[in-house]
């Protein structure tokens, strides 16, 4: 398997196909899945010319399942030594729900001609739980309710997330996918439970208004406004108001996994945007 090691020692697993010298599209998965959450978007740019990359967050899949590290700062550093590992630049940053977060915290920071666009699907920033400055948010309830039912039976857990909000399967009439469940449930008990129990942490606590501020680069943020998981109001409504360069576009009726769902749409509108 392809790793590199972090600062810390931490082996992190990618994948990295396509040309060395065409340019590189990074993709950073959601919570608690891996890298294979890209495999679609993966073959479809590489098919157009693109060198992809998708790793596995720490404690997550193939990468070591540590229990130390497990907040969006060392996320971010991770991906850091990702790049300089593989010599990343001019390249596309795409996140996912968690992976956005990741993509923000790391695009604010990151060396000049690393980066040249970002896009945020259906991403967390800037802060997801209720709070007295963030009165909109998420109740502290909502995320217990996901410790809880991790640490009472992750298995069954891991089931029902992607059966019900996750691709809005939940929803009368919709078009379930027993291939997506299974793969998101096979994904997810890869990873460490001590990891995916602590990021729960990280994606609901971590105030990332600075990081969107900060983020100096054309940023694409898609969201289906049937999220259940991310609410739109919360996240993608608020960060397209704190990007410098932010263009916000909202599938009606999609829910918090669309590009899985749908990928063919969010496909051709990630292409066009990369090319523009």
């Amino acid at each position: 398997m392809s790793t590199i090691e972090t600062r810390d020692g931490t082996k992190i697993f990618y994948k990295d196909w396509g040309p060395r010298d065409a340019q590189p599209i990074v993709f950073h998965h959601g919570w608690p899945l891996s890298g294979d959450d890209w495999d679609n978007q993966m073959l479809f740019f590489l098919a157009n010319g693109y060198r992809v990359i998708a790793h596995d967050r720490r404690g997550h899949g193939r990468s070591d399942q540590t229990d130390l590290g497990h907040d969006m700062a060392t996320y971010s550093k991770d991906v850091v030594d990702l790049a300089a590992a593989l010599d990343l630049r001019n390249a596309v940053h795409i996140g996912h729900s968690t992976g956005g977060g990741e993509v923000a915290a790391y695009v604010a920071k990151a060396e000049p001609g690393r980066v040249a666009k970002a896009a945020l699907l259906g991403a967390i920033p800037p802060l997801m739980l209720q709070t007295d400055a963030n009165p909109d948010g998420v109740p502290i309830e909502v995320f217990d309710g996901l410790r809880a039912g991790l640490a009472a039976n992750r298995a069954q857990f891991f089931l029902e997330v992607p059966s019900g909000p996750f691709y809005g399967f939940n929803r009368d009439g919709a078009e379930t996918s027993q291939g997506l469940i299974q793969n998101w449930w096979r994904q997810g008990m890869m990873g460490s439970a001590s990891a995916h129990y602590q990021c729960i942490a990280v994606f609901s606590e971590t105030d990332q208004t600075e990081d969107l501020k900060a983020m100096n680069v054309p940023t694409l943020v898609l969201h289906g406004d049937d999220d259940q998981v991310v609410p739109m109001a919360n996240s993608a409504e608020k960060a397209v108001k704190l990007l410098p360069n932010g263009t916000l576009k909202v599938y009606e009726g999609l829910s918090h996994g669309f590009f899985a769902t749908h990928p063919d749409l969010v496909n051709a509108d990630l292409l066009s945007f990369v090319q523009s």
